[in-house]
């Protein structure tokens, strides 16, 4: 059976205060759609984040029903997807019993459910489970004890394997952060001064575990545990990161290969940097139209406004200067600095040049508590 595992749509997700709906739109109903028609998976998973909040703008209903209407209905793709944790389950599962019937399987569940497939080797089976927090998975696991993502994620493996046939073959669909994967700054957190990550060892015993959360593409246990990533860069961490979606062939025996499908951009996340006058005069390139996180090295007039007339889509202005950027960093480990160094620093940082002679002693002052007697 051919399969492709997609992830971390993030539907009516903004950037800076732009708004990725179009960018979105433009992939989905262009490009991603091109990719179902030429690899001609006979299923689809989504493993979560399908919106970038529980209550997503109209917009963002309206581009995924379009979307699984074409992929369901009009290329005839059964889609199996879960909830993530910027989901509303409940919102997302509404009318799952309906839905499967027309070809659209939603989890609707955190506890995990079986969605039965079969092809020309037998039974198939994708055991989905929706992301909840421990103090959801606690009321439903009560003799568990879940104070934790660890223990959470332990009862929810532990209660899908009692739901598999072990004769058969299955795959898993989970939303979570699993210890050794690679973040980017667009993840949220799973959990307030931590990360929540979860074992690895809750995953053994499935031939293939499908998963979101993490937007890199990234594989662990040889390709048996995978992150499909997101299939647009949503922060500026991600620039240049080739997205994709994964597409596996599994056989009789459950053995996996897996396939990165590459997704294009129409306007790439991309971080420039230098002076204004060294950022204008790259214009006459590619990647105009890019998305900018720009970083200059002087710090003129009005800057922002001269980019733009240039570059229209920079979201992000950062200002550092040459001297800054070439010196020893003061966090440097064992490193021991004065507190003027430490204000000829942040002076630098901020106004781009040394501190002046002239406000030393009065910085000097101010640091020690002396006043012009002391």
């Amino acid at each position: 059976m051919r399969i492709l595992h997609t992830a971390d749509w993030h539907l009516g997700r903004s950037l800076h205060g732009q708004p990725f709906l179009p960018e979105q739109e433009w992939l989905l109903t262009g490009p991603f759609l091109e990719m179902l028609r030429q690899t001609r998976p006979d299923l689809l998973l989504l493993a979560g984040d399908v919106y970038d909040r529980a209550s997503p703008p109209a917009a963002a209903v309206e581009l995924l029903g379009a979307v699984l209407d074409e992929i369901v209905r009009g290329l005839g793709i059964p889609v199996a997807l879960i909830a993530g944790n910027h989901d509303d389950a409940r919102r997302l599962g509404f009318a799952a019993p309906l839905l499967g019937a027309a070809g659209l399987h939603i989890a609707g569940s955190a506890q995990g459910r079986l969605i039965r497939f079969e092809d020309r080797h037998g039974p198939l089976q994708i055991l989905a489970a929706d992301y909840a927090s421990p103090e959801q998975l606690a009321g439903h696991f009560p003799e568990a004890g879940i104070t934790d993502h660890e223990a959470g994620f332990a009862a929810v493996m532990g209660h899908l394997r009692g739901l598999r046939d072990p004769s058969a073959r299955a795959i898993v669909m989970a939303h979570g952060f699993v210890q050794g994967g690679l973040e980017s700054d667009s993840e949220r957190l799973l959990q307030v001064g931590g990360s929540g990550a979860v074992s690895a060892a809750h995953l053994e015993g499935f031939d293939y575990v499908a998963l979101g959360h993490l937007h890199r593409p990234q594989s662990m246990a040889g390709g048996r545990i995978r992150y499909s990533g997101s299939p647009l860069a949503y922060s500026f961490s991600e620039a240049g990161q080739q997205k994709s979606a994964t597409l596996l062939e599994i056989d009789a025996t459950g053995a996996v290969t897996l396939t990165e499908v590459p997704l294009p951009a129409r306007r790439p996340l991309r971080l420039a940097s230098g002076s204004l006058a060294e950022i204008l005069a790259s214009a006459g390139g590619p990647g105009r139209e890019d998305w900018l996180q720009v970083t200059l090295t002087d710090r003129p007039f009005d800057a922002m406004a001269r980019l733009r007339e240039v570059f229209p889509n920079v979201l992000d202005l950062r200002f550092q200067s040459r001297a800054l950027a070439a010196a020893t960093p003061l966090t440097r480990a064992g490193a021991r600095h004065g507190p003027l160094e430490v204000l000829d620093a942040f002076w630098q940082a901020v106004r781009g040049e040394a501190l002046p002679p002239a406000a030393r002693p009065p910085a000097i002052a101010a640091i020690t508590g002396l006043g012009e007697e002391g």
